[in-house]
């Protein structure tokens, strides 16, 4: 199944036929999507109309320096500083994650996006993508500070998706530009990497994002074009059993399988249940690409659509949120 990319701030007549077609799951929204709080809510209904009323509608909304929608919304910090905190007050970080997430996920909530791709899994270990995005270079305080991140999403309606599986905080190289090789061990990775994702499937994640990192030492493809990674490591050895993911197939790391319909048919082979095109120019050949979809990916990727969630006008009257949010936003002062 597609999750895709659309042009602006309406739904054009070319993309409301590529919303009906039968291998489209719904939409990732960007900021060239977005002006304000009424646009979004009415192109939210647009796409509905087009696709559904069970189409999943997705953004990227970790807060820092990825954060979709910005006007209208609580300016949300990065994670790292939830992570500054913990190496002072443990419990008062524990604390701002949960809150952080409660705070994003029931503003996306209220303005019908069913959810964002986070949180950040991965460690702040220098990447030049991650950077701050990332909670802490501990895989134990990263775990217990995903884990909380994860309640709090769950607590404003909202499924979780770790990113980026099985780890991208500990190269350098950003796989938006450059395809990135870690020649970690898969010991080595086991005992890092990955336990801030075990952690998280502790908490119920429902679904994970695959990097398009290559692990040589494991598999000599992307993490997201290989069955090492996906069946036999992330779906047996630890026994995840939600939604898998794959990055958006415009990157360049994501070239090495080929053209757009080898990048979309290596990543279902692989075993992803939902494959990305952010960008407009690679969805017509991505949706021609797409066989039908299996009855069990189609179960696991409904598993992300949002809970009931309040509207804006409760939000907006509720003091919870205002104490939540002044304690969230104070981080960057």
């Amino acid at each position: 199944m597609l999750l895709i990319g659309l042009a602006g701030i309406d739904v054009l007549p070319h993309e409301r036929t590529w919303l009906a077609a039968p291998g489209v799951a719904g939409v990732i929204l960007f900021s060239r999507n977005y002006t304000h709080r009424d646009q979004l809510l009415a192109l939210v209904e647009s796409i509905r109309d087009a696709a559904g009323e069970h189409a999943l509608i997705a953004v990227d909304q970790e807060g820092g320096p990825v954060q979709r929608f910005r006007e209208g919304f609580t300016r949300l910090p990065a994670l790292a500083r939830i992570g500054e905190v913990y190496d002072h007050d443990p419990s008062a970080a524990v604390q701002l994650a949960e809150e952080h997430a409660w705070v994003m996920a029931s503003e996306l909530r209220a303005s019908g996006i069913d959810f964002s791709f986070a949180p950040v899994a991965d460690l702040a270990r220098g990447n030049a993508a991650i950077g701050s995005r990332a909670f802490h270079a501990d895989p134990q305080v990263a775990g217990e500070l995903i884990h909380a991140y994860v309640r709090g999403m769950h607590l404003g309606g909202m499924a979780a998706v770790l990113k980026h599986f099985p780890g991208h905080g500990s190269v350098a190289v950003d796989t938006h530009k450059a395809q990135a090789i870690d020649p970690r061990s898969l010991d080595d990775i086991r005992q890092n990497d990955l336990r801030p994702f075990v952690e998280a499937f502790s908490a119920h994640a429902e679904a994970v994002m695959m990097a398009h990192v290559v692990y040589p030492a494991v598999d000599d493809q992307p993490a997201g074009y290989s069955r090492r990674w996906i069946h036999d490591i992330l779906r047996t050895e630890l026994g995840f059993r939600g939604a898998v993911i794959s990055d958006d197939i415009s990157m360049a790391a994501a070239g090495v399988a080929g053209g757009v319909s080898q990048r979309v048919h290596a990543h279902l082979s692989a075993g992803c249940d939902l494959v990305l095109a952010c960008f407009p120019d690679v969805v017509e050949e991505a949706i021609a690409a797409m066989p039908p979809p299996s009855e069990a990916s189609m179960q696991r990727v409904a598993t992300l659509r949002g809970a009931i969630g309040a509207t804006w006008a409760g939000l907006l009257d509720n003091p919870q949120r205002d104490r939540f949010v002044a304690r969230v936003t104070a981080l960057d002062h």
